[in-house]
């Protein structure tokens, strides 16, 4: 009963701000060994399966001496294809996609350590090179998406109304005729829970603008921040992709066949509240079978598999964003290489323009850094922790910003 009563750690605690970056770190390297991996011929399920297996063999490598620590997958690798929107990944038993030259590829996948989770996604063109330009619609969508996540990155700041930032996503979106994917959400991201309370939506109906809460962005919090544009209407449709990854959700139900009680066991004890995926299951015949009732009583929710209409491009950035006080340090994601692509279009709003070119540097924090020397006098267990921090924090797969920032912020 004490421990429900605890307060929950935040990166106020630089031990959390620790395990955020190491799972961050594992995320952006997985993130890029999947990408060499989608070349033309190559199987979306097989690199869906390489991506887990590499971010579980990364995961055992970090904070070896804590033994009971949870870790590991905190989203499965998805590849979405062309105008699938999201959650491609398909079982052994369902369809898959070989890829092709110059197929539009969205790359989706998450890490946790200790239940704190970095989540990334990158799109590509299969076998572009810097040498040859891409343009029209395909250039239009990857800069609109590419643009409308870094205006979105430089909102998430404390006291930001999150309507701001939906209404910031679409005026990027529209400089370049593109709209973002109906309803999508970007959430907050506490431990062990990829779906916080907090939410940004994009591209809100007038209905779903009426029922989707704002809030106001905090010291502490961190974000999964999900940017998904598309040359089309960008209405998400189901087709005939079997969805393969559910999560659990806090819902209670007695459930009658024996399938989906041991099928649900096994969730609750590898999974807990992480998504997963049915493939990871050794007797996948059983999976499927307990799958369908645990949905039909709201003990799973699905991760539907959705697609823009044929002959549209899709284009999803996800990065994971802390946010202090002195305002956010994005920890995942990979930078666009720009120059590779020429629209006809730009932004010209004189306030977007403003924004995207503002710095995502902050100022010194030397004075917290002096409160923690006067909090412990010598050098204590806090003091060390955050020096062994920062060292690791050089080192880590992310960028010279980045790394600026979590320093600053330890």
């Amino acid at each position: 009963m004490a421990d429900s009563e605890e307060p929950e750690k935040t990166i106020a605690d630089e031990a959390v701000v620790g395990k955020y970056a190491a799972a961050a770190e594992i995320a952006n390297r997985v993130l890029r060994n999947v990408i060499e991996k989608c070349v033309d011929g190559a199987s979306c399920r097989e690199i869906s399966e390489f991506g887990d297996k590499q971010i579980v063999e990364e995961c055992t490598k970090v904070f070896k001496k804590e033994k009971d620590l949870k870790r590991g997958i905190s989203f499965p690798t998805c590849i979405s294809p062309n105008t699938c929107i999201c959650h491609f990944s398909p079982i052994n038993s369902e369809p898959d996609y070989i890829l092709r030259n110059d197929d539009i590829v969205k790359i989706d996948l998450g890490t946790h350590i200790d239940g704190y989770i970095a989540v990334v996604a990158h799109t590509i063109i299969v076998g572009a090179t810097p040498d040859k330009k891409i343009t029209g619609r395909k250039a239009d969508v990857f800069l609109a998406a590419y643009n409308a996540s870094q205006a979105a990155l430089r909102l998430l700041k404390p006291k930001t109304d999150t309507y701001v930032i939906t209404d910031t996503v679409q005026k990027v979106c529209k400089e370049y005729e593109c709209k973002p994917i109906e309803g999508m959400l970007s959430h907050q991201l506490s431990q062990f829970r990829i779906d916080g309370q907090k939410t940004i939506i994009q591209n809100p109906t007038e209905a779903q603008r009426k029922e989707h809460e704002k809030f106001e962005v905090g010291e502490y919090e961190v974000y999964a921040m999900d940017v998904l544009v598309s040359t089309g209407s960008g209405v998400g449709r189901e087709q005939d992709a079997r969805v393969s990854i559910f999560k659990k959700t806090d819902e209670i139900y007695q459930l009658k066949l024996k399938a989906s009680r041991t099928f649900y066991a096994e969730v609750v004890k590898k999974y807990g509240s992480m998504p997963f995926n049915l493939r990871s299951f050794d007797d996948e015949k059983m999976a499927k079978m307990g799958v369908g009732e645990c949905v039909n009583h709201k003990l799973l929710n699905p991760f539907q598999v959705l697609y823009e209409k044929s002959g549209e491009f899709v284009v999803q950035f996800k990065f994971t964003v802390m946010v202090f006080p002195s305002g956010p340090s994005k920890i995942t994601g990979l930078p666009l290489d720009e120059s590779m692509f020429e629209s006809e279009h730009s932004v010209k709003d004189p306030e977007l323009k403003i924004l995207l070119q503002s710095s995502l540097k902050h100022k010194s924090t030397k004075k917290k850094k002096k409160t923690h020397a006067n909090n412990h006098g010598k050098k204590g267990k806090n003091s060390k922790n955050a020096d062994a921090l920062s060292n690791n924090v050089e080192k880590m797969d992310i960028d010279s910003d980045t790394k600026m920032e979590l320093e600053q912020a330890v």
